[in-house]
C-alpha cells in the first residue's frame, strides 16, 4: 500500500500506492501512520516527502467504506493527519494528479506542499451531502483568503495548481522534477532548525471569515438551502475563527450529523449508481468500434449541440444539412459558442483554432463515406427520420455506426428502412446537448453488441453519463416524465392551480415545476405528439384536455408570451391568469369533479408515486436494465433532486405497505385505462 525509501540526501520518501486513485482506505491509512513514525524515529532521516502516483496523490476517502465500520476504524484519517501534524521532522506533500477531499486534507497536514502545475486540488464533499471532516474547513481559511477557501469548498470542483499558485495553499508549483523540488524544500525546512509552522498554527482574520460567510450565505440558492450540507459548511468555516481545537470539534460534530442525514445517503447512492450505469451486461460485452470521426445530420439547435460536444472531446466532426442557409446557421451557432468561450477566458484562442480545424460542414451526402459514426438529429417525425436513414444507408461506409437522436420514436421502425439494422442504435441526447450530461443509449432488436458498446464508449468519451435502454416509447426518461406530467395534469382538474403544483415540486427539490418546464419547452411540442398518438390512445384513459385548449387559442408557452403562465418582458408572472383558470375549471366540470385544494405534501407524493408506478412497469418490461439506472436518468436529465436520490431511492425509504396502499388509491383516481404495477413488479424494482 505504501513504500518508504531513504534517499541519499536523508529524505524519507513515502510513496502512496493504492490503485487506481490512492483512496484512503484503512490499509493505506495504517501504512502512512507506521511509516511516518518510523521515519520520525530514524536518526538517518532529516525530512519526509509524501508522494502519490502520476494519476493521483490521493482522491480522498474510500467511498466503499462510507456507512461501514471500516470508515471509523483506527487510524481514521484524522488520526493520520494528527500523526503528520505532530511529526518533529518536516513533512512535505509532493502533489501530482489529483488531491481531492481527504487527499487534500492529508496534504494540508504536511508542513509544506509542492505541486505539479497540472495537478488538480479540490474538496468535493459538498457533492456527497457532506463537508470536509478532517480539517479542511479550519485550515483552508488559515492558508487562503477566507472567501476563496469558502468558494472552493462550496463549488466542490477541483482547481489546477496554476490557479492556486498565488492562493497561499501551495508553497511551490513546478513543471517537472516534483520529488526533487519537494525534497529540496523539505531539507531547507530541516536546516532552518526552527519550530515547524503548521497550517493549524497560522492566524485567521475573524472579521474576514465572518464577512466571507455572510456574503456566501446570502448567495445560496433554493436548491442549496434545501441541502443541510451548505449551511453546515457555513457553520464550520465560521468556526475557523475560534481556537483551532474548538473549530475542529465543531467540524467533526457537523460532519457526523451530515453522515447520518437522508440527503447524504441519497447523494452517496447517486454517486454509486452513476458509476455502475455505464457497465454493459455480460451479453453485450464487445470491443467498441472506432468513433474518431462523427457526422451529425441536422444543423439545428440539437445537431449543433451534439457537434459542439464532439468537438470539445477532441473528435473530428462533419455536419451535414440539406440547405445552405440551415448549414450556415448551424456553423454560426458553433462559431458563436466557441468565440464566447474564448472571450470569457474559458478557452485559449489557439485551442479554439484547433477545434475549428476539426469541423467540416457540407451539403454532400457522399461525405459520409469516411466517417465512423453517423448521428441523425433532424425533426422528431418518423417519416422524416426514415427518409434520412435511407440516404445514410446509401452513403455511409460499411461498419459505420448509424445513430438516431430520437426522444420517443421506435428505433426498430427507423432501422427497418436500412439494409444493416444491426448497425443502428439510439443516442438520445438531452438539450442543450453540449451541456446536459445524460445520454440514453437505446438498443434495437437487431443492434449488434459492438454497436451498443460503441454507443456507451462514445457517451463516456463525450463526458456524458450513458444509460443503456430498451426500445420502448419514451425509453426510460420521457416515459416516466410523461407519467409524472399526466399526474400533475390530473391534479389541475382535481383542484390545484399550476403555480401551486410548480411551487410544491420546486420546494421538494425539482429544478423547475412541470408547467414552468412545459412553457419553456413549448406546449405545441407535446400537443403535436398527442395528436400524432390520438388514434392509439385507450379511450378509457383519463385524458386532460387543458394543454390542448391552451394551444388552440395560441398560448404555446414562453415563445408566445403565454402558456400556463403569462410573460411580461420575458418574465413569468407568479400567478396564472383568469383565462387559464377558466379553462382548468371547465375541464374539472366536464369530468364531474368537485375541485378541492391539494396540500403541498399531497402534490409531492402523488407526483413521486406516479413515477414509481411507471418505473416498476418499464423495469418489468426490461426497458431499464438496473433499477439504479432509472434514478440516474431522472436526476441527470429531468431535474429531480439528487439529494432525494430519484424515485426508486425515494420509494425504498417509504413503508412498503403504505406505498402499495397509496399506489392503489392513485391508480383508482387515474381512470380505468391506468395500469397499476403489480406487487411483484414493485418488489423486483425496490428489492
Amino acid at each position: 500500500m505504501t513504500n518508504q525509501e531513504i534517499q541519499a540526501d536523508r529524505i524519507a520518501l513515502i510513496e502512496l500506492n493504492n490503485p487506481p486513485v490512492n483512496s484512503l482506505g484503512i490499509q493505506l491509512r495504517r501504512h502512512i501512520v507506521e511509516l511516518i513514525r518510523a521515519a520520525e524515529d530514524d536518526p538517518q532521516v532529516a525530512a519526509i516527502v509524501i508522494v502519490g502516483k502520476d494519476k493521483a496523490f490521493s482522491a480522498g476517502a474510500d467511498v466503499a467504506e462510507f456507512g461501514t465500520p471500516m470508515q471509523f476504524e483506527e487510524p481514521m484519517l484524522r488520526t493520520v493527519i494528527e500523526s503528520i501534524d505532530a511529526c518533529r521532522k518536516p513533512v512535505v506533500a509532493a502533489i501530482s494528479g489529483v488531491a481531492l477531499g481527504g487527499g487534500l486534507e492529508l496534504a494540508l497536514a504536511c508542513h509544506a506542499r509542492v505541486a505539479l502545475a497540472s495537478a488538480r486540488l479540490g474538496t468535493p464533499e459538498i457533492q456527497l451531502g457532506l463537508i470536509p471532516g478532517s480539517g479542511a474547513t479550519q485550515k483552508l481559511p488559515r492558508l487562503m483568503r477566507p472567501e476563496r477557501a469558502l468558494a472552493m469548498m462550496l463549488s466542490g470542483q477541483p482547481l489546477t495548481a496554476v490557479q492556486l499558485s498565488e492562493s497561499g495553499l501551495l508553497d511551490r508549483v513546478v513543471e517537472q522534477d516534483l520529488v526533487d523540488a519537494a525534497s529540496t524544500l523539505a531539507l531547507d525546512l530541516a536546516r532552518q532548525n526552527m519550530t515547524l509552522l503548521r497550517a493549524r498554527d497560522r492566524t485567521v482574520n475573524a472579521a474576514a471569515v465572518d464577512q466571507a460567510v455572510a456574503d456566501a450565505s446570502a448567495k445560496l440558492n433554493r436548491r442549496q438551502l434545501a441541502q443541510p450540507a451548505y449551511l453546515a459548511l457555513m457553520d464550520a468555516v465560521k468556526s475557523s475563527a475560534l481556537p483551532f481545537a474548538v473549530g475542529m470539534q465543531r467540524e467533526r460534530e457537523l460532519f457526523l450529523t451530515l453522515m447520518k442525514s437522508s440527503e447524504a445517503a441519497a447523494l452517496r447512492y447517486q454517486f454509486r449508481v452513476e458509476r455502475e450505469s455505464s457497465k454493459l451486461p455480460a451479453s453485450m460485452h464487445a470491443a467498441p468500434r472506432a468513433f474518431g470521426h462523427v457526422a451529425v445530420i441536422g444543423a439545428g439547435t440539437m445537431g449543433s449541440g451534439i457537434a459542439i460536444a464532439a468537438l470539445e472531446s477532441g473528435l473530428q466532426v462533419t455536419m451535414l444539412e440539406q440547405s445552405p442557409d440551415a448549414l450556415a446557421q448551424g456553423r454560426a451557432r458553433i462559431d458563436q459558442y466557441f468565440a464566447a468561450r474564448v472571450k470569457a477566458g474559458k478557452l485559449d484562442a489557439g485551442r479554439a483554432d484547433g477545434i475549428f480545424a476539426r469541423l467540416a460542414t457540407t451539403l454532400d451526402w457522399a461525405a459520409l463515406k469516411s466517417v465512423d459514426v453517423v448521428v441523425e438529429a433532424v425533426f422528431e417525425d418518423l417519416a422524416v427520420k426514415q427518409s434520412v436513414f435511407r440516404m445514410v444507408d446509401q452513403h455511409a461506409r460499411v461498419g459505420a455506426v448509424l445513430a438516431t437522436n430520437t426522444s420517443y420514436l421506435d428505433i426498430d421502425a427507423i432501422a427497418s428502412v436500412v439494409s444493416r439494422p444491426h448497425d443502428v442504435v439510439g443516442l438520445h441526447f438531452f438539450s442543450p446537448a453540449n451541456v446536459m450530461k445524460l445520454l440514453e443509449v437505446v438498443q434495437g432488436k437487431a443492434s449488434a453488441p459492438d454497436v451498443m458498446a460503441t454507443g456507451m464508449a462514445l457517451g463516456k468519451h463525450l463526458k456524458k453519463i450513458p444509460i443503456l435502454c430498451g426500445n420502448a416509447f419514451g425509453f426510460i426518461g420521457n416515459r416516466i416524465y410523461n407519467a409524472y406530467r399526466k399526474q400533475c395534469e390530473f391534479m389541475l382538474e382535481d383542484g390545484a392551480w399550476p403555480e401551486e403544483i410548480d411551487k410544491a415540486l420546486a420546494d421538494f427539490g425539482f429544478a423547475m415545476g412541470p408547467f414552468a418546464v412545459a412553457d419553456l419547452s413549448g406546449l405545441d411540442i407535446a400537443w403535436r405528439m398527442r395528436k400524432a398518438n390520438a388514434s392509439t390512445r385507450d379511450p378509457r384513459e383519463r385524458y386532460v384536455s387543458i394543454l390542448d385548449s391552451l394551444c388552440e387559442i395560441g398560448r404555446l408557452g414562453r415563445k408566445a408570451q403565454a402558456g400556463y403562465y403569462t410573460y411580461v418582458d420575458g418574465k413569468q408572472q407568479a400567478v396564472t391568469d383568469e383565462v387559464v383558470r377558466v379553462i382548468i375549471e371547465r375541464a374539472g366540470i366536464a369530468r364531474g369533479i368537485t375541485r378541492a385544494p391539494l396540500q403541498a405534501e399531497v402534490i409531492q407524493r402523488r407526483a413521486m408515486l406516479a413515477m414509481v408506478n411507471e418505473a416498476a412497469l418499464l423495469f418489468a418490461e426490461g426497458v431499464a436494465h438496473r433499477a439504479g439506472d432509472i434514478d440516474v436518468v431522472l436526476v441527470n436529465g429531468y431535474g429531480l433532486p439528487a439529494w432525494v436520490g430519484g424515485p426508486i431511492h425515494w420509494a425504498r425509504s417509504q413503508t412498503r405497505s403504505s406505498l402499495a396502499h397509496e399506489l392503489d388509491q392513485l391508480i383508482e383516481s387515474n381512470g380505468f385505462g391506468a395500469v397499476r404495477a403489480t406487487p411483484h413488479m414493485l418488489s423486483s424494482l425496490l428489492d
